[in-house]
């Protein structure tokens, strides 16, 4: 594999931290690497160094000559004088860039529904970010480097996105990548670094790979971190069980992972949860019947309809999870659940003892109380908490969420945007509702803390209502998933796979842009993979026998990877010598595993 950027014994110290000591890295052809660890470690100052960005305060990096680096930051850098066009393509020759599949599908993946010739300065926030990654995109850099690039974009952007760069970066060139997006990570990457304690430790394969290595490593070690290691326990055991979005993805095998979740219980008790929801609410929360909703239209006389004839009963200790595009009226659904929105026709009926509490994605409750340190506004609320069966104060609580002791102290207007979500959700949580939305929650926070969140919302008792973009988040804290598609709101039984097939269906997915003249007043239309041959005849009868053949060597290593998780299990434990080579043994294991499942994958594809 060829070497295409480096970094060799890298410092970088500030007056109040030591960011990096001494940290040695590589990247190769063929590279995604997924960059991972808490708020504030260092992992947008990394890419930074990596892109030339930032110099280090000794060591330095290195590329190979010739290379080229993209970087997509998350300050917005465009000019907001120049067109969507002119930012995007330049002011070359349409038929320059009209001519490429490739800008064509960036176009239209990311573009579909912002004006071609609009002035980038008319722009909203999301829609800047859309274009800046576009602009990226179509260039021809060898090196992508994304910090945080599912920002502003809805399921169906996130999954093009993946498809793109697993597609694009699958041989040649590299990319690295820092993203809370936890099932983007899995999709895209094929190794993770873990940046923490100055230092950056590999790992291989995707997030859920990085997890059962992280686990196995502490355990291993006899790490003393119990803490963040049965958080991560508990994670892996989610995983293990079947995430709807893995179920029918072998790439990544749970089985060397039985051992270490075979006594570890399901992440939450659903029929506990209903009963205790059921004795606090009652067994009616929020009835909404025959509903339609309108609003007057931005220009002329008329109205625009967000929803219509929406029936939706809701009951104690559901958990569910709303799907659907920018503006297709997920908000206005949920001002119907909280009551700050009022139908234009139906009715909407409330429990008596229904209390609703909603986490904006705006932090506007903080601002009352910004002068003011977290401990006094801690020690306002209630006394206890009670989580997993547990008695905990709100201290306790502050610290599970990744407060320190010294940070209680701090005023509130002085903490990151990260921990004022936490603690956001924390005054949300001590208020005691019964019915709980979260409204993109994931803003700002690293993928550890929003394991911890996560672990905190198993044990409350009462209804969520989650509306977010983030895959992961919704299969794994909601039981239930519902989507609004054309005014009607249609529950999904196949999860976020069965919204994505609905919308392709709907959105004609497959279409090219054919010319800069064909969309210049209307944005690009939406695009993704195009329909697959089908095999016919001798060479479907060829795919079926090799199939078969790797199923029976999949079968084969996997059973040779649990004889090395054996061995590994029974070797020395002070032995680090001998567990080396049993670890090196088993990662050559794993790597013809994920081979065979990629051949798999090709071939299941091929045959469908």
């Amino acid at each position: 594999m060829a070497h295409l950027l480096g970094a060799e014994a890298l410092n970088l110290e500030y007056p109040t931290h030591i960011v990096f000591d001494s940290v040695t890295v590589g990247v190769g052809d063929g590279d995604r690497i997924g960059i991972v660890g808490r708020n504030g470690e260092g992992k947008s100052t990394l890419l930074a160094l990596l892109a030339g960005r930032v110099e280090p305060g000794s060591g330095r990096v290195t590329h190979r000559r010739g290379v080229t680096r993209g970087f997509l930051d998350q300050a917005d850098t465009l000019d907001s004088s120049l067109t969507v066009a002119a930012t995007v393509v330049g002011g070359g020759e349409e038929h320059l860039w009209a001519g490429s599949a490739r800008i064509r599908d960036v176009i239209a993946g990311l573009l579909a529904d912002v004006p071609w010739t609009d002035v980038v300065g008319t722009l909203s926030g999301g829609q800047r970010r859309r274009v800046a990654l576009a602009a990226l995109l179509v260039g021809d850099h060898d090196i992508l480097l994304l910090d945080e690039p599912t920002n502003h974009l809805d399921v169906e952007g996130i999954a093009w996105l993946a498809r793109h760069l697993r597609s694009r970066w699958s041989s040649s060139g590299a990319l690295l990548v820092v993203t809370h997006d936890r099932w983007f990570l899995d999709e895209v990457t094929t190794t993770t670094w873990e940046v923490h304690d100055r230092m950056i430790e590999p790992f291989e394969g995707g997030y859920a790979s990085y997890i059962l290595q992280r686990v196995e490593r502490d355990r291993l070690a006899a790490s003393s971190e119990s803490k963040r290691q049965n958080l991560m326990r508990k994670e892996l055991a989610w995983l293990g069980r079947g995430a709807p979005a893995r179920s029918t993805k072998p790439k990544f095998r749970m089985d060397a992972a039985l051992e270490i979740i075979a006594n570890e219980p399901p992440p939450r008790d659903p029929i506990f949860l209903a009963q205790l929801a059921t004795s606090r609410l009652g067994k009616d929360v929020v009835d909404i019947e025959n509903v339609t909703v309108q609003f007057p239209a931005v220009t002329g006389d008329g109205k625009k309809t967000l929803l219509t004839d929406v029936t939706w009963r809701i009951g104690p200790g559901e958990r569910v999870g709303i799907l659907g595009a920018n503006g297709a009226g997920k908000s206005t659904l949920l001002g119907l659940v909280a009551g700050s929105v009022r139908p234009t026709s139906g009715r909407v009926k409330r429990g008596k003892t229904v209390r609703v509490a909603t986490l904006t994605q705006q932090l506007l409750e903080l601002d009352a109380i910004a002068d003011e340190r977290v401990r006094t506004v801690i020690d306002r609320q209630r006394s206890s908490y009670v989580s997993g069966g547990k008695e905990l104060t709100p201290g306790q609580l502050l610290e599970r969420l990744g407060f320190s002791s010294a940070q209680f102290s701090t005023p509130v207007k002085d903490l990151s945007g990260g921990q004022k979500r936490r603690l956001q959700l924390l005054l949300v949580l001590l208020a005691e509702p019964n019915v709980l939305i979260l409204d993109e929650p994931t803003n700002d926070l690293d993928t550890v803390m929003l394991a911890a969140i996560e672990d905190l919302l198993d044990s409350w008792a009462g209804t969520l209502i989650v509306v977010s973009h983030d895959r992961y988040l919704l299969e794994r804290i909601t039981d239930n998933q519902y989507a609004i598609i054309n005014g009607a709101l249609r529950h999904l039984p196949g999860g976020v796979e069965e919204f994505l097939a609905l919308t392709a269906r709907r959105t004609g997915e497959g279409k090219i842009v054919a010319s800069a003249s064909d969309k210049a007043d209307c944005a690009p239309p939406s695009s993704g993979r195009s329909a697959r041959p089908q095999l016919s005849g001798a060479r479907r009868r060829v795919a079926e026998k090799e199939l078969a053949s790797v199923n029976r060597r999949i079968a084969t290593v996997q059973s040779e990877i649990v004889m090395a998780h054996e061995s590994l299990a029974s070797h020395d434990q002070s032995d680090y010598v001998g567990l080396e080579v049993l670890l090196d043994s088993l990662r050559v294991l794993e790597s013809r595993e994920s081979e065979l499942e990629t051949r798999w994958l090709e071939l299941t594809d091929a045959l469908d």
